[in-house]
């Protein structure tokens, strides 16, 4: 018998066996041999050829020959600005790690105006021309291998001043066609472009090569009050440009598709993917103007970072007539909202790593805030405890951290 076939996959996935020459085989007929000249068609599945699997598996996963462990006890860590990381403060910074429980470093790979704080290696000239070399990878990672600190890449997305200004067309801008600026004077690059995400992602990949365990990417949002000027300034709505949703629900998808993107680009990589996300957008089904909602956050990340700094939350959040006077009971409020949204996520639940307060929040104004030390610091963990929630970061922006503070309650 001298047959040929002829393999056709197609959308709807038949393999189609096609008879090119005379056949001496004779089928019964009842049987379901094919006839002579005849065309079988099998269906085998709805389902496309190749997907990538939902666990990659370890074997095929990048490694970056830097071996640090996820912490045994949680991850408990301080924000570390490239700044600091490359500078004389990393000694004290380290030492305060070594003598304490805290075992984690969440450092700026890429800041809050769009700059590289170390050399990535990557061949995307916009990253490279936005690269300064404040932090020297290589002996960076050494020093968290010598230390066994677990270290975090922090990568601001959306908002990106750099970016937004040498790719006007990547970002939003006004009726004289310049690039739009909050009242910081901060430009933002438009969740809706896919150019954007592929570039943070490239940041994200380049930053998990150097040996980063957990890539957290923060500003993953449109800017805040973006529901007031929404139709006022000229961006591109790229793929969402034809959705029925409305204007709310378009920027929900859009950095709900930015995060599920970054995970699947990264499954290769061996790192976790986190998000930091206002503490606010739990207590809402979605936030009207930047685009956050965070259940379906929550069900695309390893682990999320919702920022409950009590200086955060205004007059009468929460129940609490002046918020930033009483840690504890902000975070102890706050954790209501979360693990009633935890628990209807189930399995697709992430870690719980918020963010608390290390800092004085002075610009509140008399009366309306405290000084914060090692007992306010204090007061936020033990509240998590309470809740169950053993891991938390805590944000200083100029790296000077609280004393004699007890990091954990059992």
């Amino acid at each position: 018998m001298n047959l040929k076939k002829k393999i056709i996959i197609g959308t709807s996935s038949l393999i189609t066996l096609v008879s090119l020459a005379p056949s001496t085989v004779l089928a019964d007929e009842n049987s379901d041999q094919p006839k002579e000249g005849e065309t079988k068609f099998l269906t085998l599945s709805q389902e496309p050829i190749l997907s990538v699997p939902e666990e990659f598996p370890s074997q095929f996963k990048y490694d970056s020959g830097v071996d640090i462990d996820y912490p045994e006890d949680g991850v408990k860590g301080i924000f570390v600005t490239g700044y600091s990381a490359g500078g004389s403060k990393m000694d004290s910074l380290v030492k305060m790690l070594n003598e304490t429980e805290l075992n984690s470093m969440v450092v700026d790979v890429k800041d809050d105006n769009g700059n590289m704080m170390m050399p990535l290696g990557s061949d995307n000239e916009l990253i490279n021309q936005s690269t300064q070399n404040v932090v020297d990878p290589e002996e960076f990672m050494n020093t968290m291998e010598e230390n066994d600190i677990y270290p975090i890449a922090r990568i601001v997305v959306f908002k990106d001043t750099k970016l937004a200004n040498d790719r006007p067309d990547l970002s939003f801008t006004d009726e004289n066609g310049e690039v739009w600026q909050n009242g910081g004077n901060e430009s933002f690059v438009n969740p809706f472009e896919k150019e954007v995400w592929e570039y943070n992602v490239e940041v994200a990949k380049q930053a998990a090569k150097l040996g980063f365990k957990d890539i957290q990417f923060d500003y993953v949002r449109f800017p805040e009050g973006f529901e007031n000027r929404d139709e006022e300034l000229t961006y591109s709505r790229g793929d969402y440009a034809e959705s029925d949703l409305n204007n709310t629900k378009q920027r929900v998808e859009a950095v709900t598709d930015f995060v599920a993107y970054a995970r699947q680009e990264l499954q290769s990589y061996d790192v976790d993917v986190s998000v930091d996300i206002f503490g606010y957008a739990a207590t809402l089904e979605e936030t009207p103007g930047i685009g956050q909602n965070f259940s379906r956050i929550a069900e695309n990340v390893d682990a999320i970072s919702s920022m409950i700094y009590p200086s955060h939350w205004g007059v009468g959040s929460l129940g609490i007539d002046r918020p930033d006077l009483e840690p504890y009971k902000v975070v102890d409020n706050y954790m209501e909202y979360e693990n009633d949204i935890f628990e209807q996520l189930g399995d697709k639940a992430p870690t719980s790593r918020p963010w608390l307060q290390d800092f004085t929040a002075s610009y509140l104004g008399s009366g309306y805030y405290k000084q914060y030390g090692a007992e306010e610091v204090q007061d936020q963990i033990r509240a998590l405890n309470e809740h169950g929630i053993n891991e938390f970061l805590l944000w200083n922006a100029g790296n000077v951290y609280s004393e004699d503070v007890q990091y954990s309650f059992d």
